[in-house]
């Protein structure tokens, strides 16, 4: 199989057959079949993690239609950077310490990376399929407001191509207004590769959303979110979710830290709560 996916990835390359469809789609749905057997065959974390880092950024390069400009090429490539280098943090399954275990099995690791800082992770089961969970966080991503009480508002500024978005997000202060209102811009890219799914984003720059009065501009990333089926159980999501944010400002590093873990905790269990209304 990988030979002949091999040789239709080098056809599309060519210039003269890039406008051939037929070719695309066939070099798209060729790749995707190995994808999903290399999941099947590579339960392990390290393994899934390495095919979808692998073949991520080259796929949705060459079957991208739409010439983009130079602007947008960069959010583009800003975006595959978080979903590398997060995948490369998940990789690595050493020196993660325990935070938080709920009573129901969440779970909340954390550890220090010399070049970002403390990121954290949440590990969690959800009583919903994939396809349920991805259409929550993917497409109505502007809705979470409405249910996670931590945010106050996500409204997506541009979207380029089929992956990427542009967003601005309001965090809520936090009880008591231990930590002030926040804001983030950030550029996110979502992949579908076979049986996964991963949501990546990075704080970035964008001209017509300067710094809000009122909100000190905090930055965030690496940060992803990795949606698999639960192994022998396809009507449940194993959610992985890791965080990474700079909330800036005057604070102490022991209410940051409790800060971001009670986040990730509250998170599963909203969206729990979301997932569960009826007519979702």
């Amino acid at each position: 199989m990988l030979p002949a996916t091999s040789k239709l990835c080098a056809a599309i390359s060519y210039r003269h057959l890039r406008n051939m469809t037929g070719l695309r789609r066939q070099a798209a749905v060729a790749i995707s079949q190995e994808l999903s057997r290399l999941a099947r065959h590579s339960p392990g974390p390290s393994s899934w993690i390495h095919q979808v880092r692998r073949r991520s950024s080259l796929l949705s390069s060459r079957l991208e239609e739409k010439p983009f400009s130079e602007m947008e090429m960069s959010y583009i490539k800003q975006g595959e950077e978080a979903l590398q280098k997060s995948l490369r943090i998940l990789e690595d399954q050493n020196d993660w310490k325990t935070e938080t275990v709920a009573g129901n099995g969440d779970k909340v690791l954390s550890k220090v990376l010399p070049d970002v800082g403390k990121v954290f992770r949440l590990e969690v089961v959800v009583d919903q399929p994939l396809d349920t969970v991805y259409s929550e966080l993917v497409d109505n991503m502007e809705q979470m407001g409405d249910w996670n009480p931590n945010v106050k508002e996500v409204r997506i500024l541009e979207k380029i191509g089929k992956d990427t978005v542009i967003t601005h997000e309001k965090a809520a202060a936090t009880p008591g207004n231990i930590v002030g209102p926040r804001d983030f811009v950030s550029v996110r890219c979502s992949k579908r590769r076979g049986s996964t799914c991963v949501l990546a984003g990075m704080s970035t720059t964008y001209g017509a959303m300067p710094e809000q009065e009122g909100f000190i501009r905090a930055e965030n990333g690496p940060t992803c979110m990795v949606l698999r089926p639960l192994p022998g159980s396809p009507s449940q999501t194993r959610l992985t979710w890791l965080l990474s944010i700079d909330l800036k400002g005057w604070l102490p590093k022991t209410i940051i830290n409790q800060v971001l873990s009670q986040t990730q905790v509250d998170f599963a269990k909203h969206l729990r709560q979301r997932l569960a209304r009826p007519g979702l």
